[in-house]
This record gives C-alpha cells, structure tokens and sequence, in this order.
C-alpha cells in the first residue's frame, strides 16, 4: 500500500522528535557525570559511621555542584545504593550499578568485610573503586591493583599509633616500662578487625609490650561474657578493641556487669568514631576512652594546613549539622567527604583535561598523578597513592591516623604530641565505672 503524504509527514516528524530526544539525552549526558554511590543506609553499620560518611559525601558533591560541578562544567548526579549492611548485597549493588547502570565510578564502602570482594570484582572489570571509608590493609596488600584507590588510612597504621603511643607513655604515665604493660587485643573477625589485631599484635611486639590475650569474636555474637571473663583472668592493664557500635555496646555492658577494671581501652575507629551512640548508652562511663582513627577535620589547627582547609573545614561541619541535625560530627563525616573531595577536585578534573575524559583509564592516570602535601586535605594529612607493582598499590602513603580522646562531651588530639590538642589522661582516673 503506498504511503500517504500525510503518514511520510507524520513518520518524519516522529523520527525528528527521536532525534531531538537522544541528542537532549547526550548533551544532559555531556554535562553530567553519573557516580555511585555504595553505603550501608540501613542495617547495624547505619548508625555505625556509614550514614555519617555517605552525608560528608554528598555535601563534597553538592559543594562541588553549586560551583558549576567537575571543572566548573560538569554537574555530578549521585546514584545511591544501599548495601544493608550485608556483604551479599554490597556486591549485587556494585554489579547493578555497573551493569544496568553503566556507571564507571563507584564511591564510598564503610565496611572492610564489603570492600575486599568488591575491590576485586570493580577490578576485574576495569572500572574505578574510589574507597572512603574502609580501612583493612587487606584490600590492597600484595593485590597490585590498577583501578582502586583509597586515600583513607589502613589498618596496619592503628597498630603504629597504639604501639607509638604506649611507647611514648608508659613510663611517664603508668610508671611501667612498656615490656611489664599487659595488652589484650580483641576484635571482631572480619577483615576491618583481623587487620587491625594482626597490626595491633606486630607493632606491640616489636615495641617491646606484653600480649596477654588476642582474641577474635562475631560482629553479630550474641553474648561476649566469655570474651569478658578472659580478659579479667589476663589481668589486663590495657585493651585494644576494633569492633562496631553493636558488638562494643554489648561488651561495655557485660564488662560493666562484671567489674572488668582496666587502665585505659583504645578503640579502633568504627563504633568507637560514634561517640554520640555510645554516650546515649554509657554516658560518663566512657570518658576518656581513646580511639585510633583519621582526625575529625574540626579538631585540627586550621593555620597548619594550607590555605582555605579551615574555611572547608567550617562548611563541612555546618551542613552536616543542618542535614543530620547533630552537634557532634564523627570523623566518618570527614572520612566521606575528604575523599570524595579529593576525587572530584584532585582526580576528574585531570582526567579530562590532560587525559580527555572522564573513562575508567583517564581517571586511573589522573589519579596517580595526584600529589598533595601533608596539610593539603581536611584530616591534615596529604595524599600520593602507591603506583603499580608496588604492595600496597592504590592506596595513599601519605595518610595518617591520630590518638583521640573522649574529654567529656568533646574529643581532644592526645597523638602524635606534636599536634595533640591536649595532654593525655592516662590511666582513667579514680572514680572512673571502668578504672582500676
């Protein structure tokens, strides 16, 4: 049947209307850059750090956005998944969002558990793993990683800070040489907590401590009452512990229920980091508990770090308290959106312009060329990620962790003493629920 000049028009007009969409569709797509985004929004690691996180960095993409985005012209869209906390769907997300999503970036992880099969599946596909939060060394050591990167610390520096400090202060605080200080180190037995232990147990030794007990438990454990009795039979002056806001909850409660007495605990990050979560539970009882992790940005002395971080600084902390309506902002709001920051000011800019675009190797190249001094982020420390061929390759040689501690209803910097914010108190003091 031969086309009518009506149906020639009508069809031509439908093929211009598809044109026009698909070349609306690529100039959107030219001006944007879809990124996902990976964090745990429900679950037990939520309230753990990973919701503080993924706000720090959505407040670097909206800061980076309101400027005109990536190089003053490209906007950036977040694609936000949610892991659930369980390794299982952390994977399923990063595949969805790779394969149905098309995206080439994926930012964020809180937990070591979810990064180590993620890292090698990213990888495997060639696309970028930028991780902010999570800490096991074992993501990186000996995998020769290409296309994953972390300018967050690991967790081989918890056991350099701990050891460092315990050096530093058993004599002078505990009248003890450091070979006569009884160390438990406890963790929970996933990689963020079997790397720190190991860290822990290496850098203690050969600081010369005493180890009277290392022992591994479930994050999800249902009673840590043996765990307690352990360590009071080892007589422990000192505790290292990494574990999350649930499982430290139930060994502070059991170990208060019991007695337990000790000089001082470290934690490791974590659940330690969630200082509001822990005092609505415990209060005073766990004043001057310190904790190893990446500084809170607003705890450090803005004239140390270069020019316009404090300024950073400030805004960070005032989203985060309009967004989250809290007072207290946790180092994993820093540890979100000094990373992400890094990536969107550091890295893509470079890739477009030196490399010429925004591909999975294009940001790859940029992102070893990046080289930030100590001082030049938010947490004080710089950032020069390890190149191919190297142990550690991907991950940041620059970075740093501090000693902090709860001074009541805010946290000081104890260590490294060069920077600390105040002396520390050690051992807990008289009248302290946990002191001996």
């Amino acid at each position: 049947m031969p086309t009518s000049r009506r149906q020639l028009l009508k069809g031509t007009a439908a093929a211009a209307a598809t044109l026009s969409l698909d070349w609306t569709r690529a100039q959107a797509q030219a001006e944007n850059l879809r990124i996902g985004l990976i964090y745990d929004l429900t679950g037990p690691f939520a309230a753990g750090g990973s919701v503080a996180s993924s706000v720090g960095a959505q407040i670097a993409i909206d800061l980076v956005n309101e400027t005109g985005g990536i190089g003053g012209k490209t906007k950036i869209v977040p694609v936000a998944a949610d892991s659930q906390s369980k390794a299982d769907v952390a994977i399923n997300e990063a595949e969805r969002l790779i394969s149905q999503e098309k995206i080439d970036i994926i930012n964020g992880v809180y937990s070591s558990a979810h990064a180590v099969p993620m890292a090698a599946k990213v990888e495997q596909q060639k696309k970028i793993l930028w991780i902010t939060t999570a800490v096991s060394t074992a993501v990186f050591k000996d995998k020769n990683l290409q296309y994953v990167f972390r300018a967050q610390i690991h967790s081989d520096q918890y056991g350099q800070a701990f050891a460092g400090f315990m050096s530093e202060h058993a004599k002078a605080k505990l009248g003890m040489e450091p070979k006569d200080v009884r160390i438990a180190l406890i963790h929970e037995d996933g990689p963020y907590g079997v790397g720190v232990a190991a860290a822990d147990e290496a850098y203690a030794r050969e600081a010369g401590l005493q180890i009277v007990l290392k022992e591994g438990y479930s994050a999800s454990a249902p009673d840590l009452s043996v765990l307690v009795t352990k360590i009071k039979r080892a007589k422990a002056d000192v505790i290292s512990h990494a574990g999350y806001n649930p499982d430290i909850t139930l060994f502070l409660r059991q170990a208060r229920e019991s007695g337990l007495r000790f000089k001082m605990l470290f934690g490791a990050g974590a659940g330690y980091s969630q200082l509001d979560k822990l005092r609505a539970t415990f209060g005073a009882d766990i004043d001057n508990f310190c904790n190893i992790d990446p500084v809170p940005a607003q705890l450090l002395d803005p004239s140390k770090l270069a020019p316009g971080i404090g300024d950073l600084i400030k805004t960070m902390v005032t989203r985060y308290q309009a967004k989250t309506g809290a007072t207290d902002v946790p180092p994993h709001c820093s540890m979100g959106f000094n990373q992400t920051w890094v990536l969107l000011n550091n890295v893509l800019p470079v890739a477009k312009e030196k490399y010429g675009s925004f591909e999975p190797e294009a940001i790859r190249k940029a992102a070893l060329d990046v080289d930030i001094p100590a001082g030049g982020t938010i947490q004080g420390y710089g950032v020069k990620f390890f190149p191919p061929g190297t142990p550690l390759s991907g991950q940041n040689e620059r970075s740093t962790p501090v000693v902090m501690q709860n001074a009541g209803e805010h946290i000081s910097v104890v260590w490294p003493t060069n920077i600390r914010t105040q002396d520390p108190v050690f051992p807990l003091p008289k009248g302290s629920t946990y002191g001996t």
